[in-house]
Formats: C-alpha cells, structure tokens, sequence
C-alpha cells in the first residue's frame, strides 16, 4: 500500500511551478476559463475539479489523473485533519 502524504501541497502550487511565467489571463483565455477562476487555483483559494483537469492535461500534455488526484490527495489530507464524530459500524 503507498504511503500517503500528510500535507500535501494544494495543486495550484504545483501549476503555478507548471505555469512559470506565463500570464494567466493568457492561460485562462487558451483553456475557456475566466481568469478570476485560474487565479483562484493558482492562489489556493479554489479546488481543481474533474474537468478543470482535463482542461489542464490538454494544454500542458500532463494525464488527468496527475491533477485530479493531487486534488484527491489534499482533500482527504484536509479532511482527516478535522476532529470527526465517532462514528460507529452500521448493523445491518
């Protein structure tokens, strides 16, 4: 089983390293994105979703799956960050 990464870092971290620079209104443009949308990944502030990917994977010749279970991966690190309720087994 792989090891998991506790904190990994958002994905719009790792596109602006794609990115250099590149303008992003540039970007936004050539993927049909606004630009507000990309400066929201780029900073953090928004998740990349399943089609965001395939916009990413097109443009920078990367797999889907590179962008979206980066996403994946921080999410559930996030998540398991946060105190849960204890929660049993369901009977069935």
């Amino acid at each position: 089983m792989p090891t998991e990464m506790y904190n990994p870092a958002h994905p719009g971290r790792v596109l602006r390293e794609y990115l250099k620079d590149m303008n992003v209104t540039h970007v936004a443009k050539h993927i049909g994105v606004s630009r507000v949308m990309l400066s929201k990944i780029l900073n953090s502030r928004a998740g990349i979703t399943a089609e965001m990917s395939l916009r990413l994977s097109a443009a920078l010749g990367t797999n889907p799956s590179f962008w979206w279970d980066m996403q994946t991966n921080y999410e559930f690190a996030k998540a398991r960050r946060k105190k849960l309720p204890k929660i049993g087994r369901l009977a069935a």
